[in-house]
């Protein structure tokens, strides 16, 4: 029996369809079951998210206008986490509410090395986060983890 062979336009055609589907923005999963590990992850990682922005917020007060991209990276990681679990932003707040939490008179005040001590220790719990996640979530707490890794590195020294 003769082999069959593809013309060069059916190769290109179905090269370039393949490249399509690698590369547009996939869809977030249906919400997992609400007691799942991956609700508390995305709870935990939602709320840490939120003190996180506040936190840039409290620092930008004293004068810190030059931080706002990296304020700007959490809210878009925040945005993202939320897609994964609509109702998550409707949730119960926590004990200590992101705005009390960063301007808490027991807090310690905020300030860029307390930025940078955050950035550094969200980076560093990314890696353990991942066992919880569902492939397409674990690749996103890998790239916030490394958004982070770079805040920590490249965060000013002085306002």
């Amino acid at each position: 029996m003769r082999q069959r062979h593809l013309s060069r336009r059916a190769m290109l055609v179905g090269g370039a369809a393949a490249l399509t589907a690698c590369g547009g923005t996939p869809e977030p999963p249906p919400p997992p079951a609400k007691d799942s590990a991956e609700v508390v992850l995305l709870k935990s990682l939602i709320a840490e998210k939120e003190r996180t922005i506040a936190l840039y917020a409290a620092v930008m007060a004293d004068g810190g206008e030059r931080l706002a991209p990296f304020k700007a990276h959490h809210e878009a990681h925040l945005a993202e986490l939320r897609k994964y679990v609509p109702q998550a932003a409707s949730a119960a707040p926590t004990p200590a509410t992101p705005a009390a939490s960063a301007t808490s008179s027991t807090a310690p005040k905020p300030s860029l090395a307390r930025l940078r001590d955050a950035e550094r220790k969200a980076a560093a719990a990314r890696p353990k986060q991942l066992a919880a996640a569902s492939p397409g979530l674990a690749q996103l707490i890998a790239s916030i983890g490394a958004c982070e890794a770079g805040h920590a590195l490249a965060l000013p020294r002085s306002l």
